[in-house]
């Protein structure tokens, strides 16, 4: 199978990971409607997904580590749909969550995985490029989730739109199957992870595995902060968006799709810590330029902030995945964990600020998760703990398999 397939099917790994998962963000004022709750609560169908993939993301190394890496990303994508078509007919709001927090609990199958997965067939450098494409892919899905539901539900109803996310959900499923390599030794590795489960936990209490983990939790948060309220702020007057519209702005999206494989290559040689201060540095401007009255500039805005973001994302997992060795799954497992419950945060933590700020608390939010984020990089993701220091906690496993 050529090298093109295998990253061609990595890339779909990352769309089929968040194909789903905010599918239901742009259309809050309709689930509103259709379930008499409040727009604001009508977004808990995108903090209760994200909290279902905080809870079982650290146990999915553990879970699948008996099967077929190939099998077990194939499997969750496809399995996915169920959630979705439940989600799309449920009768009660409190059916609607559960099923989406349903499909949350799939989702860390096919994103950790995906993520140790590159580890396991590519070295350090080339990883860090295939990790970018991954998260390339993850921003295509997350697009592509909120564009064809809003687009959908403009001229039929949201659960049809969802009905269709659902068949996007077993097609990729399917390609990811044809198109990625099979895995070997898996017994044999559920084996050694049961030999090693204790050092496994040593090395995740190192300090730059912690931090990282940190930055997950702020990155996300300040990502779903931004585009869940920017639609509750875009329906307002002055700006008077309709549900097309709303889907439209997703298209910034589009922008990290090509910027954060790009990023994956400067990555491979000024190395993850540059590229993430470098995408702090954008994630603040675009916040700020959210604040502006017009809508181009909260385009460009939003187009800046969401790339830095992924690129944030692509730096952390190429970070996690070199200073983790051995315990990979088990590292990417727990970054998703805080990367979603920071998620879930970022839903709810500032409807408070919404309602006494509007726009302008919400981005002092953002701000302030972006700050922490710089910090911790700035601190923890040193050269020499990749170096040095690293090679004595993590032995030779730092330079990938």
């Amino acid at each position: 199978m050529g090298n093109r397939t295998v990253r061609i099917a990595f890339f779909l790994c990352g769309l089929a990971a968040f194909l789903n998962l905010y599918a239901t963000q742009g259309i809050l004022r309709e689930l509103a409607v259709t379930f008499n709750v409040s727009a604001e609560r009508a977004g808990q169908g995108v903090s209760v997904t994200t909290l279902a993939v905080a809870i079982i993301a650290p146990f999915v190394g553990r879970l699948s580590a008996r099967f077929e890496r190939r099998k077990v990303i194939s499997f969750a994508a496809v399995a996915a749909a169920l959630p979705v078509i439940w989600s799309a007919h449920a009768t009660s709001f409190s059916s609607f969550l559960a099923a989406r927090f349903a499909a949350g609990v799939l989702m860390p199958f096919v994103f950790a995985i995906s993520v140790a997965y590159t580890g396991e067939l590519f070295g350090r450098d080339e990883a860090m490029e295939v990790n970018a494409l991954f998260v390339a892919g993850t921003t295509l899905g997350g697009f592509a989730g909120r564009f064809v539901t809003n687009s959908l539900t403009s001229f039929a109803d949201w659960r049809h739109a969802l009905d269709v996310i659902a068949w996007l959900c077993v097609a990729t499923g399917v390609v990811i199957y044809t198109c990625l390599p099979a895995s070997r030794a898996n017994a044999a590795r559920f084996n050694n992870d049961d030999a090693k489960e204790t050092s496994k936990w040593t090395l995740l209490k190192s300090g730059p595995l912690l931090a990282s983990f940190l930055v997950g939790a702020c990155v996300l948060a300040s990502q779903v902060a931004t585009f869940t309220f920017i639609g509750l702020r875009l329906v307002e007057a002055p700006f008077n968006f309709n549900t097309v519209q709303i889907g439209a702005i997703y298209a910034v999206f589009l922008v990290a799709v090509v910027v954060t494989p790009l990023a994956g290559r400067v990555a491979r040689y000024r190395g993850p810590r540059t590229t993430a201060l470098a995408a702090v540095v954008l994630a603040l401007l675009g916040a700020l330029l959210t604040l502006s009255d017009s809508v181009s500039v909260i385009l460009l805005g939003l187009a800046l902030g969401s790339t830095a973001v992924f690129v944030e994302q692509a730096s952390a997992n190429s970070f996690i995945s070199q200073m983790s060795g051995a315990a990979r799954s088990t590292a990417i497992g727990i970054y998703l964990s805080f990367y979603y419950f920071g998620g879930s945060l970022g839903a709810m933590l500032p409807v408070t600020a919404w309602k006494a700020w509007g726009w302008a608390g919400c981005v002092a939010f953002v701000v302030a998760a972006q700050m922490v984020v710089g910090v911790l990089v700035f601190l923890f993701w040193r050269s020499r703990s990749l170096g040095g220091s690293a090679k004595l906690i993590f032995g030779e496993a730092t330079h990938g398999r």
